[in-house]
């Protein structure tokens, strides 16, 4: 088990790798003492900080590769996508199923003023997800 002296070198290496930039670095660092799920916290929070630098490092297949199976790689991706509007891959993961990107994609319609496509979308993939129709039709 890690004790927190060692946290505490991880963490300095991660943030100092990630303040170079050298992702390959700060990932394989920080991806040594992450576990999903785990019982010690530090080793969850690293397992999400992983996700975190893979998006930011632009290791966008590799999130998607772990995403099919890791309910965070999956929610930092629907996320990155959002944040980079990518409107084609968030229909494409919600139409798989993928209730979270339905709702980034949603959100992302709406942020573009396209009200009429965040409510043709819900009806498209999902029309009985109420969270989802609650978002397209909500006034802001």
């Amino acid at each position: 088990m890690k004790t927190s002296h060692d946290w505490n070198a991880i963490n300095d290496a991660v943030r100092a790798a990630e303040s170079r930039c050298d992702w390959g670095a700060a990932i394989s660092v920080v991806s040594a003492a992450a576990k999903c799920y785990s019982a010690d916290a530090d080793m969850h929070n690293a397992h999400l900080w992983h996700m975190d630098l893979l998006a930011k490092a632009g290791r966008i297949d590799e999130l998607a590769t772990l995403a099919e199976t890791d309910v965070h790689a999956r929610r930092r991706l629907d996320r990155f996508l959002y944040e980079n509007g990518c409107d084609g891959d968030l229909r494409q993961r919600a139409q798989r199923g993928d209730k979270a990107a339905l709702y980034y994609l949603v959100r992302l319609l709406r942020r573009r003023g396209e009200q009429t496509a965040a409510q043709q979308v819900v009806d498209e993939i999902d029309p009985a997800d109420q969270y989802a129709l609650e978002l397209a039709t909500r006034d802001d």
